[in-house]
């Protein structure tokens, strides 16, 4: 079928005049100048699927032939409410952010330490040498680990390149290119014009928290336990479980941190029409009262204002018991994806 849609795409189209799911498209990217034309001619939307991975000279072939004709999804790792639909997803904590989501692990009988090391090197091999034209494998994988250890933290280009041994500029090209492929990402700080105080440097965060773990080097979900990062790759998976829940729903994730310059910091805050969710990520068991002190501050901070915003506050926690208190709601990491995230 691939040898007839490049020798022959017109031909190939004819058939599936009706409609047609052309799955792994980069394989054939000459075929897209051609659904241009067949689309321009019969204008009936949803007839062609396109589907692939995270190929960066697809993105780039389907923007330039299919510019204004397509609408694009994309498929972040499954989220926790899509993890409980496998017959077996983790039971705890520990065993659901050391497997991650990616569905090769979940209908599969394979082992998450074997298949992300071929996912990181088919990924450094693919993707990243074809669009960075990296010479230098070695220095990117190590670039990428460090960004792995520096989930949840502050982004500083400068520190990331020197541990790396690169510049500033590849450092910064780096993870652009980490963002272009969905493995991390960079969430904005509250952007609300409360005072200069505030701190503007983004966060990183890693969108699958097995991968996060595998590039620690964290090879059973027993090391989470005492791991000095378990704190880091909890946080980084509640951020992505509402990025995830609001991309599910066709929605901008509109998230962002809060950090002042004395350190105080909300992990995720949430902007929608009703007011704002302020979000606190705490990987331990036992609820405890400084779970609730950077919520309150951020609340005064809001309140001092002539138009304050209403804030919600949600402490997101490791145990098992939901709370209502009255600096803020407490939700076990398990009914994470009950909430309302519109």
């Amino acid at each position: 079928m691939r040898e007839y849609a490049v020798r022959d795409p017109r031909g190939l189209l004819s058939d599936y005049g009706k409609g047609a799911v052309f799955d792994e498209i980069q394989r054939a990217p000459e075929l897209l100048s051609y659904l241009q034309g067949e689309v321009d001619e019969r204008r009936k939307a949803g007839r062609f699927v396109l589907t692939g991975s995270a190929n960066f000279a697809l993105l780039q072939s389907v923007s330039q032939s299919l510019a204004g004709r397509t609408g694009l999804l994309h498929l972040l790792p499954l989220s926790l409410e899509e993890v409980r639909r496998f017959p077996k997803p983790p039971r705890d904590l520990l065993g659901l952010l050391w497997r991650g989501g990616y569905p090769a692990l979940y209908d599969r009988k394979v082992a998450p330490g074997d298949w992300f090391a071929a996912y990181v090197g088919t990924y450094v091999e693919r993707d990243v040498r074809q669009i960075l034209n990296v010479t230098d494998l070695g220095a990117f994988q190590t670039f990428l680990r460090l960004c792995a250890g520096r989930s949840a933290q502050l982004v500083n280009a400068s520190s990331l390149g020197a541990d790396a041994g690169i510049t500033h500029n590849t450092a910064r090209a780096w993870l652009t290119v980490l963002e272009a492929s969905y493995l991390a990402y960079r969430l904005p700080p509250f952007h609300a014009n409360l005072n200069k105080r505030l701190v503007k440097t983004p966060k990183l965060h890693f969108y699958d928290s097995g991968l996060l773990c595998y590039l620690l080097g964290i090879t059973r979900s027993e090391h989470l336990r005492e791991h000095p990062l378990r704190g880091a790759i909890f946080e980084s998976w509640v951020v992505s479980e509402i990025v995830k829940a609001r991309a599910n729903l066709g929605l901008a994730p509109n998230l962002c941190f809060f950090r002042d310059r004395k350190g105080r910091e909300v992990d995720a805050v949430l902007e929608r029409d009703g007011g704002l969710v302020a979000v606190e990520a705490k990987s331990g068991q036992t609820v405890a009262a400084d779970f609730f002190s950077t919520l309150i501050a951020f609340a005064q901070t809001l309140g001092s204002r002539r138009r304050a915003s209403k804030v919600t506050s949600l402490v997101v926690y490791g145990g098992t018991q939901p709370q209502r208190r009255s600096e803020a709601t407490v939700v076990p990491w398990s009914e994470l994806d009950a909430l309302d995230w519109h």
